[in-house]
């Protein structure tokens, strides 16, 4: 009997021991954490339920197009987003940087043209206004998705500027990423009380030549302070709003050109020439060449000084009459290989940690796209706790002058009629 009971642990030890060394389905899967979808809404083209998008998520990599002009932004990115997905979600994160929306836009065109409809080179991109409806369009987008998203329990979709994007709606082809508002920049300890009129701007211009510019359009920053300038030429924006007329805006916009080519020769470099882009400008204004800078960031000047490359006295206003304000998303091409692994950091994006993260000053300082009624107690504590930065004004000032944006055809029509009317001459 001792012999045989020696023998049977001896092969309960083996066993135990052989069990170990097999793999489980632990050790071969991620785990992923649990998420729910947003009720009531039907899975994204292709998927059954959120469970399988999350599965063939995994080992999958989303190249995402997006503006590469702010090392902020794109460290938040690179650091941060992808960290977090490849290890929550197996999802490795490559960020192509390009200088323009239409960069992205026409490659996805390129490849659809070429019947390349199963393999795209693009898997997010992030977009709003003119390159928006161009992909929407030319049905050159995934969806709908956005409203599927487990996160998107944490969006308002009936706030008019979350559920259209620059007049069109969003129908659930973009994913909400942040907000943004239009502000002017300035140095407050060479400037102690600054224009807060656009009347009062044009004035000092022409006080003070050679000390403002602004980055030529179709720079993102550069045509919306012209649109400004075009407001305030024709008499407000009410007279612009609703869909593109070819009429109305050969009656109106020759005043806008009127004031931008009065001003032309008081600017930097009498003129001749503007800065390329944002970053381009952001330069002028850190080396002392001109006094003002302008960013769609409200919480951007504060970022800057936080990161010591704008000095502490910098400082931000928005102008009496308003300034404009609009929300930007991410979205997924209809040809992407990886929609699954799009989709999940699109949904990591609208998450309130990502949200909180992205709005701290020194990662980024964007305005977050959560509306604060749908978050819990203790996220909204959160939110409040943002530091607001020296340069960054208070969210009621930022509300109580808002400014609506065009249909995106006005923002093209502008950006064109500017080349000819303004830079050419």
């Amino acid at each position: 009997m001792k012999k045989r009971n020696l023998i049977l642990l001896w092969l309960t030890a083996v066993l135990i021991l052989l069990a170990a060394c097999q793999p489980t389905e632990q050790e071969d899967t991620i785990n992923l954490p649990a998420e729910s979808p947003a009720p009531g809404v039907e899975p994204p083209p292709g998927f059954a339920d959120w469970d399988a998008v999350l599965q063939a998520a995994q080992g999958q990599t989303v190249n995402f197009y997006m503006w590469g002009g702010s090392d902020l932004i794109n460290g938040w990115v690179t650091g941060y987003v992808a960290d977090a997905v490849q290890e929550r979600y197996g999802v490795t994160l490559n960020m192509v940087p390009v200088a323009d929306g239409p960069e992205y836009v026409n490659k996805v065109l390129g490849e659809q043209q070429a019947g390349r409809d199963e393999d795209g080179s693009v898997d997010l991109v992030w977009v709003n206004g003119e390159n928006y409806r161009t992909m929407r369009q030319a049905e050159l987008l995934y969806g709908p998705f956005s409203e599927y998203l487990p996160n998107s329990i944490y969006v308002n979709w009936n706030d008019p500027s979350v559920a259209n994007d620059f007049g069109l709606s969003v129908d659930g082809y973009e994913a909400p990423y942040g907000k943004a508002q239009f502000v002017m920049i300035y140095d407050s300890a060479k400037i102690e009380n600054p224009p807060t009129t656009v009347d009062e701007l044009l004035a000092w211009i022409q006080a003070n030549p050679g000390l403002f510019t602004y980055p030529a359009p179709p720079d993102f920053t550069g045509s919306a302070f012209v649109r400004h300038i075009c407001y305030h030429a024709v008499g407000g924006y009410e007279n612009l709003l609703g869909e593109f007329d070819q009429a109305l805006f050969d009656a109106q916009l020759p005043a806008c050109w009127d004031v931008l080519n009065q001003i032309e020769p008081f600017l930097w470099r009498e003129g001749q020439t503007y800065p390329e882009s944002h970053t381009r400008h952001q330069e002028l204004f850190a080396n002392g060449e001109v006094y003002f800078d302008m960013a769609y960031n409200p919480a951007e000047a504060s970022s800057l000084v936080e990161n010591g490359r704008y000095p502490e006295t910098t400082r931000t206003f928005v102008f009496d009459e308003g300034t404009i304000a609009n929300t930007h998303y991410v979205a997924i091409p209809y040809n992407s290989p990886n929609k699954a692994a799009a989709m999940v950091v699109a949904n990591f994006l609208l998450s309130p940690e990502a949200q909180l993260s992205k709005a701290q000053p020194e990662n980024w300082g964007d305005l977050p796209v959560l509306d604060p009624a749908l978050l819990g107690a203790e996220d909204q504590a959160a939110f409040n706790a943002i530091p607001r930065g020296v340069a960054t004004l208070s969210t009621e000032e930022l509300a109580a002058n808002r400014l609506p944006e065009l249909q995106a055809p006005w923002l093209t029509a502008i950006e064109q009629a500017w080349e000819t009317a303004v830079l050419q001459p």
